[in-house]
C-alpha cells in the first residue's frame, strides 16, 4: 500500500493559496481517478482505493500545517506503511513557480509541515515532492506570501506544475521512485 500525502491548511479561507499546492496535487489525483474524500479519520480526510493493482491512500491532512505529522503518523501506523510507500507533496519557496523537483530523501529546508513529518514518523527518509512557488518580494512577509493567492501571471506555471506532480504521482504507482525522479526533474 502506498501512501501520497498533500500538504496545506484547512478550510475555504486557505483554499487555492500558495501553501496549498500539496492540496491542489491531491484534488487532481482525485478528479483523475473519480474519487473524493470520503473518509475522515487521523486528523485529516482521505480516499482509499485501487490504482491499477496498487493500493492508494490520498490524504489532506487538517491539521493545519504546522502539524502535519499528527494525520500522517496514525495513518501510517493503522495502515501500516513504511516511510519508502510515503510520498509528500509540498510547497517550496526555493524553486520557481512551476517548478518541481522529486527527491528521495531530505531535512525539512524550513517548511514546518515537512517537520512535523519528519519528527512525528521519526525519519526524513521517505519520498517528496516539491513545487515551486518562488519568493515574496521584499516588501511582504513570508506568512503572507505562502498565504496568498498565486497572482495571474503565475496561474499556467502552477496549473502545469500540479499537471507534472499528478502524474508523477501515478507514475510512482507503477515504477520505483528513482525511475519517476529521473523522468521528472
Amino acid at each position: 500500500m502506498k501512501c501520497i500525502v498533500g500538504l496545506g491548511n484547512p478550510g475555504q479561507k486557505y483554499r487555492q493559496t500558495r501553501h496549498n499546492i500539496g492540496f491542489m496535487v491531491i484534488d487532481e489525483l482525485l478528479k483523475r481517478q473519480g474519487w473524493s474524500l470520503d473518509k475522515k479519520k487521523f486528523n485529516g480526510h482521505y480516499a482509499m482505493d485501487f490504482i491499477g493493482g496498487e493500493k492508494v491512500i490520498l490524504l489532506q491532512p487538517q491539521t493545519y500545517m504546522n502539524l502535519s505529522g499528527d494525520s500522517v503518523k496514525p495513518l501510517m501506523d493503522f495502515y501500516q506503511i513504511n516511510p519508502d510507500e510515503l510520498l509528500v507533496i509540498y510547497d517550496d519557496l526555493d524553486l520557481p513557480s512551476g517548478k518541481i523537483r522529486l527527491r528521495q530523501t531530505g531535512g525539512h529546508g524550513g517548511h514546518n509541515g515537512m517537520r512535523s513529518i519528519i519528527g512525528a514518523i521519526g525519519t526524513n527518509d521517505f519520498n517528496r515532492i516539491r513545487i515551486g512557488i518562488d519568493r515574496p518580494n521584499p516588501n511582504m512577509t513570508v506568512i503572507d506570501y505562502v498565504l496568498g493567492r498565486f497572482s495571474k501571471d503565475e496561474e499556467g506555471k502552477v496549473r502545469e506544475s500540479i499537471q507534472r506532480s499528478a502524474a508523477a504521482c501515478e507514475m510512482w504507482l507503477e515504477k520505483p521512485f528513482l525511475e519517476v525522479m529521473n523522468e521528472y526533474n
